[in-house]
C-alpha cells in the first residue's frame, strides 16, 4: 500500500486488494480516501484512475464531512425516546394506511434511512429524528410500501403517491440531508 497526495484532494491510500475485481474509491469521515486496486493492475494505472474521478471524490468528500459535521451538532439524546417515537409512528401509520409488516428495528445506520426486507422486517434509522416530522412520514410509508412492492418500479411510486403527495420530489428533498 501507499499513501499518494493527489492535486486538490490531498493524501490518498492506494492498497492492492486480493478480493478487489474493479478499482473501487471509498471515502469516510472526516477525510479519508481509499482506493483498493485488483492485483492485475498497477499503482500508476490506479492513480490515473482516482485522477478522472477528481469531481466525484471531492463531491463525497464534503458530503462525508457535512454527515460528519451533523452527527457532531445534532447528536441524539434520548434515544430510548427516539426509539418509541419512531416506533409508534410507525405503527400508527401503518395501521392509518392498511398496511402490516412483520418486525420493526431501530438501528443507528450509516448508509439508509430505512429498509424493508422480504419478510416484511421494517429497520428505520434512529437519525430519523432529526429530520422534519413530514420527511419521517415519507421514509416510513416509503419503507411500508416496500411491504406490497419490493422495488422502485413505476407501480412503487404510484402506490406511494397514493399515501405521500407527490413522493419522488419527497426523496428529492430527502436528499438534501445528510446521513
Amino acid at each position: 500500500s501507499k499513501v499518494i497526495e493527489l492535486p486538490n484532494i490531498g493524501p490518498v491510500l492506494f492498497e492492492k486488494s486480493q478480493r478487489a475485481k474493479h478499482i473501487s474509491i471509498s471515502v469516510k469521515a472526516p477525510s479519508k480516501v481509499r482506493v483498493a486496486i485488483p492485483r492485475r493492475i498497477s499503482f500508476k494505472d490506479a492513480v490515473s484512475f482516482a485522477a478522472t474521478k477528481q469531481s466525484w471524490i471531492l463531491k463525497t468528500l464534503d458530503k462525508v464531512k457535512n454527515r460528519h459535521d451533523n452527527q457532531k451538532k445534532n447528536p441524539i439524546g434520548d434515544i430510548d425516546a427516539a426509539k418509541d417515537y419512531l416506533l409508534n409512528r410507525l405503527n400508527k401509520l401503518a395501521i392509518k394506511n392498511g398496511f402490516t409488516y412483520n418486525k420493526a428495528t431501530i438501528r443507528n445506520q450509516k448508509t439508509r434511512w430505512g429498509s424493508c426486507s422480504q419478510n416484511n422486517n421494517i429497520s428505520l434509522n434512529i437519525q430519523l429524528i432529526n429530520l422534519p416530522v413530514d420527511l419521517i412520514d415519507y421514509v416510513i410509508l416509503h419503507e411500508l410500501v416496500h411491504t406490497e412492492v419490493k422495488n422502485h418500479s413505476d407501480r412503487f411510486w404510484k402506490t406511494l403517491d397514493r399515501y405521500v403527495e407527490n413522493s419522488k420530489k419527497q426523496n428529492i428533498r430527502l436528499r438534501l440531508y445528510c446521513l
